[in-house]
């Protein structure tokens, strides 16, 4: 299994391999300071994934778009992944969160096998413990902003009074309330985005996966977006896994991921943080 380190001397971050149970010594590649560490799965991780790969047959074209991917999730840690179109990102995402299935590779999340997990686990799991921020909202057209947030926790059998009650704490802790009745066509974009984020944190998460959720904002609501996400991350602890191009956006992560080619090229701890 792969362990990211980060070294107490100089803040170099690196990555090194070894077998379950096992403790090696370890040698900061940047300042030479020596030290041990031990391969076991942690609580301070809520995502440990190793050697993931994926693979897209179609016939003619197979597409390996993951390929050997391994990488630790520290609990309440906010990360950005970003790269170039077709690097991956997204299908690391899907992957992570179940969305997608592995061609190869191992996936822990709270400790639990994720592969184990039986399509109806997963689908529990997600509804119960993952939110999701869509690039183009996803919301329905026909219903009310709080009727979209509350729509899934009706979906998972919530009590409509109880549905209705944290669907207005949600709305209200992103700042709408008073537009729980307008319809997304009667909200501006950075809004429904709004109403996006309300809806992904409504089940009170413990992971929320973006995927590229400023990507049709200007740049103006989108940093307002970025820093509500930064607030609400803060405020809750709630892990936050984001694909993005914005190099702006990332910089206000805790961790940045680059991917190119299906692997994880470099990881670097952005300045702002």
């Amino acid at each position: 299994m792969l362990k990211t380190i980060e070294c107490p001397r100089c803040q170099e971050i690196f990555t090194t391999s070894g077998e379950f149970q096992e403790t090696k010594k370890v040698i900061c590649p940047r300042c030479n300071l020596e030290g041990k560490v031990s391969f076991k799965s942690s609580d301070k991780y809520i995502i440990e994934a190793q050697n993931l790969h994926k693979i897209y047959d179609g016939g003619k074209i197979r597409v390996h778009a993951l390929q050997g991917v391994s990488l630790q999730i520290k609990k309440g840690e906010m990360v950005a992944i970003m790269g170039v179109s077709g690097c991956g990102k997204t299908t690391l995402l899907n992957c992570l969160s179940g969305l997608d299935s592995l061609t190869e590779g191992s996936i822990l999340i709270e400790g639990r096998n994720l592969n184990a997990m039986s399509d109806e686990e997963k689908t529990d799991y997600r509804a119960t413990k993952m939110g999701f921020i869509f690039q183009f909202y996803n919301l329905l057209p026909v219903l009310s902003a709080i009727e979209n947030v509350e729509l899934p926790l009706l979906v998972a059998k919530i009590k409509p009074a109880v549905a209705r009650k944290r669907a207005l704490e949600a709305l209200k802790m992103v700042g709408l309330d008073g537009w729980e009745s307008h319809k997304p066509s009667e909200l501006s974009g950075g809004q429904r985005q709004r109403v996006t984020i309300a809806r992904s944190l409504v089940n009170h998460p413990l992971i929320v996966f973006g995927d590229e959720p400023t990507g049709d904002l200007d740049s103006k609501t989108s940093e307002e977006i970025m820093n509500l996400l930064c607030r609400l991350n803060a405020e809750y602890k709630q892990t936050f896994i984001l694909v993005t191009h914005d190099s702006k956006i990332a910089e206000k992560t805790h961790r940045v991921l680059v991917m190119g080619s299906g692997v994880i090229k470099k990881e670097y701890r952005p300045m702002l943080r």
